[in-house]
Formats: C-alpha cells, structure tokens, sequence
C-alpha cells in the first residue's frame, strides 16, 4: 500500500505543478480534452509498435495532445465558437475515433476503457522494474522523472511562465515569445498526463490538475505562494484519499477526486470572504 500511496503522491505532485498554471490561464478544463484524447496516439502508436510498454505510446500520446491543444486554439481563435465550444468539439471527437479503434481492431489488448477512465492504482506495483538494483513500480520511476523534468521547466522559466500567465502583453512586449513557452507548457501537461492516467485513470488527472490549483487560488494570489498551497493540498488529498478507499474497498481514484473536491469546498466556504464567514459578524474586542 505504500507504494500505492506514492504512486498517488507523485501522481499529484506532478500534476497540481502544472496546474497552477493551467488555472491562471483559465484553461483547467483543457486538461479534461487533453487527458481523453492521447488514448488516440496511444492507440496509434501501439498499432506501429504492437508493445503497450513502448516510449512511441508517450510521444504519439504527446502529440496528439498538442494537435488538441492546437486545434481548439484555431478553432476558439476564428471567433466563429467559443473556446469552450471548440474545447468539447475537439475532446469528444478524438477521443470517440480512439474508442472506435480500441472497440474494433484491440478487443484482445489490455487496454480496458474503464480502467482509462477510473484507473486502478491498486495494480501499479505489479508492474515492476529494476534500474540500478532498485527494484520499484514502473510507473513510480516514470513519475520520479516526469515530476523532475516539471520541477526543472518551472524552476528554469518561472518569469516567463509567470507574465505570460498574469500579463501575456507585456511579456510580448518583454521579447520572448508567449508560444513558445505555451506550447512547452501543454507538451508537457500531455506528457504528464499520458504518464498519470494509466496508472490513476483519466478522471483522477483531471481532478490532480485542477482541484489543487483552484483550491490555491482561493487563498492567495501570489505565484510562489500558490505553487506551495496547491502541492501541499495535492500531497494531502492523495495521501487521505488513497488510505480511504484502501480502508474502505473502495475506487481509490474515486475518493482521491472525492477528497479533492471537499478540501476545495471547505476553503471555499470557510475563507475570510467566503459564505459563511463574511456573513459572521464577529463582536469587536
């Protein structure tokens, strides 16, 4: 169980990184497109390579994320649809071509459309694999290295990522390009996506990515600030939720996205402006 609970933890950890920024940028729900449709460069890249283990799954995954990322940016930009229009145009189309393929031509795969959509974390430690003479779960070392390589690209582009989240004209304005560090940004969120969701499922990713992140930005708008509340809720929420459904037989992914939305409803009402506590007249000493 312990490794389990670090699966989860890592799992959060990696995404709420990255969501923070997804959240300042009013793209969360981004996340939810991009976590359903690289089962279709999953699906591709395994019908090039006959192997569900193959690092071509993560960079067909990787790239059909960014042609989704690109397309309901063309889309939402023609002013024709709104972007969120746009966002559930593209999401349900990819991701419907890659349930056709699954359903007809891999029905003897391992590749279980309800497990890609709930995950089983239980079944990360079965898969094992030993570097160096540690022996751990394959998807433990997976999101070690994927969360390293978030932590460097936050580390390395903090000013950039932070004006072109807060104040995107000024850091045109600035001389780097907003594009390219967008573009980055959503390679790899696909990355970390495709790395999380075979082991936790796709609705567990898309709550990593955004219940931490919006949860944060409850109680502050400062950057630094908001990155360390959101891993401290991500570390919490994966750590109380898993040890909940283990305890009481029940989707550990379910109750982690369950737990999410508590610690975020919580905040939300009992914040020093929220609900309740603004309407608390409280009696001046």
């Amino acid at each position: 169980m312990i490794e389990v609970l670090l699966v989860l933890l890592l799992t959060a950890l990696s995404t709420a990184l990255l969501g923070v920024f997804l959240v300042l940028r009013g793209q969360a729900m981004t996340t939810d497109a991009i976590s359903h449709t690289i089962l279709l460069g999953i699906v591709i890249a395994f019908f090039i390579t006959n192997d569900l283990r193959s690092p071509l799954l993560i960079i067909g995954a990787t790239l059909v994320g960014l042609i989704t990322v690109y397309l309901i940016e063309v889309i939402g930009q023609s002013k024709l649809v709104s972007k969120d229009a746009a966002t559930g145009l593209v999401f349900t189309s990819l991701f419907a071509l890659a349930v056709i393929l699954v359903s007809k031509y891999l029905d003897n795969i391992h590749l279980d459309l309800d497990i890609v959509l709930m995950g089983q974390v239980l079944f990360a430690p079965l898969n094992r694999i030993e570097i160096l003479g540690i022996d751990l779960p394959y998807a433990l070392w997976q999101l070690a290295i994927v969360l390293l390589i978030n932590v460097t690209f936050v580390a390395l582009f903090y000013k950039e990522l932070k004006l072109s989240s807060f104040d995107p004209v000024y850091s045109i304005v600035s001389g780097f390009s907003t594009s390219i560090i967008y573009y980055s940004l959503m390679s790899l969120v696909s990355v970390t996506a495709v790395t999380a969701f075979d082991a936790v499922g796709t609705i567990l990713v898309i709550s990593f990515f955004t219940a931490p992140a919006a949860t944060a930005f409850l109680l502050s708008k400062k950057l630094s600030t908001m990155i360390w509340i959101s891993l401290m809720f991500a570390a919490i929420n994966s750590l109380v939720g898993g040890t909940f459904g283990y305890l009481t037989d029940t989707s550990i992914s379910g109750s982690v996205a369950v737990i999410s939305m508590i610690s975020f409803f919580l905040v939300f009402l009992f914040r020093k402006d929220g609900p309740i506590l603004s309407k608390i007249h409280l009696p001046v000493p």
